[in-house]
């Protein structure tokens, strides 16, 4: 299964890559990709805020649909994100955020794997 990690050090302090990260409606305005974003429901479990969202990307004419449970860890300044329904087999994306010297670290970890040979193909390089 295709995935992809990097950690990167950014001047910014820890909570506020955070909360950039977990506005997940405002996805369109910045993610590549992403045309719409639609939160279905929100809830809080166990101290965490739990979204199940809708997001459309799109690549030229192709533009698909597929729905996620988004856990939005802020004490433990965590993000992740797991499949529901849509093009994938599966996929699993996490974001963790810490201090450091000066900003803050951030990982970023994707893993996924398309139903289709043909929409892996086209898109598969580029989420």
């Amino acid at each position: 299964m295709p995935g992809h990690g990097e950690t990167r050090i950014l001047p910014y302090p820890a909570d506020l890559m955070y909360a950039v990260v977990a506005d997940v409606e405002k996805y369109p305005e910045f993610v590549p990709l992403c045309e719409r974003l639609k939160v279905r429901q929100r809830r809080v479990i166990d101290g965490r805020e739990v979204l199940i969202a809708d997001l459309t990307a799109g690549y030229g004419p192709v533009n698909e649909t597929f729905t996620s449970r988004v856990t939005l860890d802020r004490p433990q300044l965590v993000i992740a994100v797991e499949y529901i329904d849509g093009p994938f087999r599966h996929l699993d994306n996490r974001w963790t955020f810490r201090p450091a010297a000066d900003g803050c670290e951030v990982d970023f970890w994707i893993s996924y794997e398309f139903k289709s040979r043909m929409l892996s193909a086209l898109m598969g390089s580029m989420f």
